[in-house]
């Protein structure tokens, strides 16, 4: 990994030039001429494009990206459903940046853990915080720990191969499942269940998750939200796909859509068009080819509205999940700041599998940060750590786990965008920083091993042989282990 003196005499090097300089211009030399040294923790979307903006914008800013994962990339690896290839394209630009001379990747290594963020805020001139949101929304309610019932954030990570979900092993030996949320995780998980295992076989779907699909019994899904088809977080182009699912069909109730027409005029044009399509797939006469397709369904899914889940409720030996109490809910307000208001009726929905999709939430990383654990966030003010000159952070950690690629892409750049005016403005710590080198001696003496972006480079390639044989595009690693022992770590 490049010799640690090697590193030191480079860092020697750049003091004694900074410190020449300093004497020189002290009060004439604009920070631009500097090297800053940034480090930023967590390498998926948010971390990456922060980077890249930072090495775009400043010729001379050095970026080190950690990582806990042995692997890069995130949500992009770990959370992006494996039938959507597509959306991974990204993971091209972010491998663009991390081959820049002027940025490194540090996977395996545990901020909070391995290493502190008092310790990053010493090595470096400023520090961005892109960890992500590590943690599922609990629901709250009785019964949700009973096996059977387990996070969509889990379920995801599981066939997504996160090596913390890799033994999940979710029982799909029964013919109903519910999914209590309506958003895109929510959409992903059911058409993950209900498609057929031969769809999936050429995908990077794991190894495991694939064998347990083939075997599941897994007949229908029902989508579960507290308020109306109005309100559904999903966006139209998952719902589509939803619709067009092989050997599967929709059940809607046309009574949850009365008086719907009317209201869609007003709403911006994005939920139009999705509420348009929900309106159509639940009030209108399919055509003859549509009408066949569905009548031949083996496997069927639906979204109830109007419901709130109340409790989990146990099979008579109370050992496992065998459905789920929900209120019957009706609406108060107007446009967003519409409210599910429970009616006082009870509803009991049986089901062997119960997940949890009400969002995720970011974790407090280090004593140090300050951190609203009310919404799961660092308080910030567009992207500045409060009261923590120095300290930054972008993505779901910054704003709450909203939004796509595209939306975290924006505000990543925004968060770059205030560092650099930070440091021009002189109000970073002016000075050499030792960066990497002096991380590199921290982990060195506490058994920390650091992967490389050419070890992950070597891990890559392995996974994209193991692929190869049975035609995927590539035999995700599940186990760090294992991992460590490819690169003879």
């Amino acid at each position: 990994m490049g010799g640690r003196g090697g590193l030191r005499a480079l860092s020697r090097g750049r003091s004694r030039a900074g410190a020449g300089l300093e004497r020189g211009f002290r009060h004439h030399l604009s920070t631009q001429e500097k090297t800053p040294q940034i480090c930023v923790v967590g390498s998926g979307p948010a971390g990456f494009y922060t980077a890249q903006h930072l090495l775009k914008q400043h010729p001379q800013a050095h970026v080190d990206i950690y990582e806990k994962q042995p692997v890069p990339f995130g949500l992009v690896r770990f959370g992006v459903a494996p039938d959507h290839p597509e959306v991974k394209n990204v993971i091209n630009t972010f491998t663009q940046t991390a081959h820049s001379g002027r940025c490194a990747f540090w996977g395996n290594v545990e901020v909070g853990r391995d290493v502190t963020v008092p310790e990053l805020r010493e090595a470096y001139h400023a520090v961005v915080l892109s960890y992500g949101a590590e943690d599922h929304r609990a629901l709250e309610i009785p019964g949700e720990e009973l096996p059977g019932v387990c996070s969509a954030r889990a379920f995801v990570g599981w066939y997504n191969g996160l090596p913390e979900n890799r033994e999940l092993e979710p029982d799909l030996s029964y013919d109903t499942a519910v999914i209590l949320g309506q958003g895109n995780v929510a959409l992903d998980v059911a058409r993950i269940l209900l498609t057929p295992p031969e769809h999936l076989e050429r995908t990077d779907i794991t190894k495991a998750a694939l064998g347990v699909l083939r075997q599941s019994r897994v007949k229908t899904v029902w989508l579960v939200g507290r308020r109306g088809p109005l309100q559904v977080a999903f966006t139209i182009k998952e719902l589509r796909e939803m619709i067009q699912l092989p050997g599967a069909r929709p059940i809607l109730d046309p009574a949850d859509f009365l008086g719907l027409q009317d209201k869609i005029k007003e709403v911006p044009r994005p939920r139009k068009r999705l509420t348009e399509l929900l309106l159509r797939t639940a009030t209108e006469k399919p055509g003859p080819e549509e009408a066949a397709r569905r009548a031949s369904a083996s496997r069927a899914w639906g979204l109830r509205f109007f419901r709130s889940p109340q409790q989990v409720l146990p099979s008579p030996d109370g050992r496992r999940a065998a459905g789920v109490r929900l209120a019957v809910t009706r609406l108060e307000g107007v446009g967003e700041a519409t409210r599910a208001v429970p009616t006082g009726d009870m509803e009991d929905l049986p089901c062997g599998l119960v997940l949890s999709s009400v969002g995720y939430k970011s974790r407090p990383v280090d004593p140090s940060v300050p951190f609203d654990s009310k919404l799961g966030v660092i308080p910030n003010v567009e992207g500045r750590v409060m009261d923590v000159p120095g300290l930054y952070c972008s993505g779901w950690v910054k704003r709450g786990p909203t939004g796509v690629i595209a939306t975290t892409m924006t505000d990543s750049f925004l968060t770059g965008q205030m560092l650099l005016q930070d440091l021009k403005a002189g109000l970073l710590p002016s000075g050499p920083r030792p960066g990497y080198a002096a991380i590199q001696a921290l982990l060195s003496s506490r058994g920390v091993r650091p992967v490389s972006f050419s070890d992950w480079e070597k891990l890559d390639a392995e996974e994209v042989a193991r692929g190869q044989g049975t035609g995927k595009p590539r035999e995700k690693l599940v186990d760090p282990q294992e991992m460590l022992r490819l690169l003879g770590h």
